[in-house]
């Protein structure tokens, strides 16, 4: 008898659960699918740089490792000193690059192996310069000074959050304003935003120096001219239409 009625309770909960399941999949089928409509906008801003960062440094070259860290850490030192000198702070000189390797040596002319065994030393460091009106002889300088790589000079504007912040405004603007356009076009309403997204492109102007000290010359030898940057705010939108 208690076999008979544990039977008719099992019997009665997977029924239970059955309906249960079946109610759920009625009411997920009875939802109509999102309508929505994407689109991008962007906002952008000119601004002029007043902040510079350079990567300056020091390569030598010797056939002994030792002779060439030795001549290497001499002149970076009369580099960094240069650059404390001309007036960089202390904690806009930070050393972004240490290394030694060996190479075999060959003849410029046949471009076979001397047999001979180099060692190769450089190191670098990021220069933040917050006077740009003395760029040019700061390069001039650290050169005279026994610098002989420069990497690059990268302009860019110390404080450009508010400018930023208006160009995200402006870029949602220009997003609903096409959203509404082609809701128009297409006879819907724009209902609620369901997603919103950005992204900041910000420009960095490269002045390349790849080549060692003799490029590196060439362009402190002419003003510097940082001209004026463009960022550009672009914002991902995504719209309810009714």
């Amino acid at each position: 008898m208690k076999t008979k009625l544990y039977l008719v309770a099992i019997v009665a909960l997977l029924a239970l659960m059955v309906s249960a399941c079946g109610a759920t999949t009625v009411n997920q089928a009875a939802q109509p699918p999102l309508r929505s409509i994407s689109v991008s906008g962007a906002g952008t801003v000119n601004l002029v740089p007043d902040i510079a960062y350079i990567y300056v440094g020091v390569h030598t070259e010797k056939p002994s490792a030792s002779d060439a860290v030795a001549e290497n850490n001499a002149q970076t030192q009369k580099m960094i000193q240069a650059l404390r000198d001309f007036g960089i702070d202390a904690k806009d000189i930070r050393t972004t690059n240490f290394s030694i390797y060996p190479f075999d040596k060959y003849d410029p002319i046949t471009g076979t192996s001397t047999g001979e065994k180099y060692y190769s030393v450089d190191n670098t460091v990021y220069v933040t310069v917050r006077d740009l009106a003395k760029l040019g002889e700061l390069l001039d300088t650290v050169i005279a000074a026994g610098a002989n790589t420069v990497n690059s000079v990268q302009f860019d504007v110390a404080d450009k959050d508010a400018a930023l912040q208006q160009a995200r405004a402006d870029a949602v603007k220009d997003a609903q304003s096409k959203a509404q356009e082609l809701a128009d076009a297409a006879g819907v309403q724009l209902g609620e935003i369901q997603t919103i997204g950005f992204f900041d492109s910000v420009p960095y102007p490269i002045m390349d120096g790849r080549g060692g000290g003799g490029a590196a010359a060439e362009a402190a030898a002419v003003p510097i001219q940082p001209g004026q940057l463009t960022f550009t705010v672009t914002v991902n939108v995504t719209y309810e239409i009714k």
